[in-house]
């Protein structure tokens, strides 16, 4: 009884306090038998394993001498090697390639390859550089002759060697053939080299200098963009407006019979921009005449005050009776001022704008930098305008990208307040 106590005792195991409960079964197996001390392979698992030691004899190995049939001077080399491969070739001779110079007789060089520019010596001494170093022509030229030959750079042993390739290639190919013949430009290649042995030399003051030109023609680009921009939203602006009011007057000409449908198919589309866009209220349940007055959220705060303060001059009620008829003239008539008030602000802009652009351009003609334009009037205030014909266009904006910072949103915005009241004080001003 005291043995068998002591065995059962001896082959419980408990797991240590702080050890995870995977890496405990990594120490012992099912049977709790110790933890082996050297790897051992064992056929459960999750793969078989690949290779399996045995018993069987080693392949010999034996120092023997060997040659590389890409070399041509016979050099004897020796290495170890499997017994069974004695006799066999270089295993890496395979990796030696060679280009393929073509070879020409005298008649063919007589015939379609003589220049006077070159002699057959010289051309020889190229072709057995050329095959020496495998078309290394950075080689070949350090190797070149240039004590028994003319000095010669490597764009023109390049051009010459090229040049009698093609003509070879065009003597032997059979007719009919799709051939590839190669071709070098060379003087494309001494540009190149120029050009960038010009890049290279550069000053410091000459790299900054372009870099700042770039950064010029970045913010150029970027004018360019901005004032499209702003020209387009102008005239989705008066788009909107000529839409809404030929809307406005057919629909006040036609009779309440229904239309037929290619008219009603017909009709302009009217951009979002055009005043102020309602939400439809189609989904089912009650609905109040009020909430189709309520303006939706994409209008800004601004515009709101705005058109609040325009609705108090003109003497309209801001929360009328909400009757069909005054619902849908007061969303009109709001609407048709919303379209005034950013009709009038993008006059301001452009107003503004113009007042600077004609400061510029007195500024540049007292300088001298720039040769007078074809003016159509003058202001009574003897200031120069800018009657600019249209085929100059080009020119006008050439003058506003270079001089002078852009304008940006924020100081825009700043003077739109002052210069919209003057706009519309005086607009005998616009041109």
């Amino acid at each position: 009884q005291k043995k068998s106590k002591k065995s059962s005792e001896t082959l419980t195991f408990k797991r240590p306090e702080g050890m995870h409960r995977e890496v405990y079964a990594l120490l012992y197996s099912d049977k709790k038998d110790a933890p082996p001390l050297l790897p051992s392979d064992t056929t459960q698992g999750y793969r078989t394993v690949k290779a399996k030691l045995g018993s069987k004899k080693v392949r010999p190995w034996k120092w023997m001498p060997f040659t590389n049939p890409a070399r041509k001077d016979g050099a004897m080399f020796y290495h170890w090697r499997r017994a069974a491969e004695e006799g066999k070739d270089y295993p890496f001779a395979r990796f030696n390639k060679t280009v393929q110079v073509p070879v020409y007789s005298e008649q063919e060089y007589q015939m379609y390859l003589h220049d006077d520019a070159w002699t057959k010596a010289e051309t020889d001494h190229l072709f057995d550089l050329a095959r020496r170093f495998d078309l290394r022509f950075v080689v070949i030229h350090d190797r070149y002759d240039h004590q028994q030959f003319k000095k010669r750079s490597v764009e023109d042993l390049k051009e010459r060697y090229y040049h009698i390739c093609a003509k070879l290639a065009n003597i032997r190919a059979a007719p009919g053939t799709d051939l590839k013949i190669p071709v070098f430009d060379a003087g494309h290649e001494r540009r190149r080299k120029e050009q960038l042995e010009r890049l290279y030399n550069r000053t410091p003051e000459q790299v900054a200098e372009e870099e700042y030109l770039i950064q010029e023609l970045r913010k150029i680009e970027t004018r360019k963009k901005e004032r499209e921009k702003r020209t387009q939203d102008l005239q989705k602006l008066i788009t909107a407006a000529d839409t809404t009011t030929e809307q406005r007057r057919a629909e006040r000409k036609a009779p309440k019979k229904k239309l037929p449908q290619k008219k009603e198919t017909e009709k302009p589309a009217v951009p979002e921009t055009a005043g102020i866009k309602f939400p439809d209220f189609k989904s089912a349940g009650v609905t109040l005449r009020s909430q189709r007055m309520k303006l939706p959220s994409s209008v800004g705060q601004k515009k709101i005050k705005a058109l609040e303060q325009m609705l108090m001059e003109l003497g309209v009620d801001l929360n009328p009776m909400p009757t069909e008829e005054i619902v849908q003239m007061f969303n009109e008539l709001r609407s048709d001022l919303v379209l005034l008030y950013e009709l009038k602000q993008a006059f301001a802009n452009c107003e503004y704008e113009l007042q600077m652009l004609r400061h510029r351009y007195e500024a540049l003609a007292k300088a001298g930098s720039i040769g007078p334009l074809s003016v159509e009037g003058a202001h009574p205030e003897g200031q120069t305008g800018l009657g600019i014909e249209e085929g100059k266009g080009d020119t006008k904006d050439q003058i506003i990208d270079v001089v002078g910072a852009p304008l940006t949103p924020n100081s825009v915005r700043r003077k739109v307040g002052g210069a919209e009241q003057g706009a519309l004080r005086s607009p005998t001003q616009m041109p």
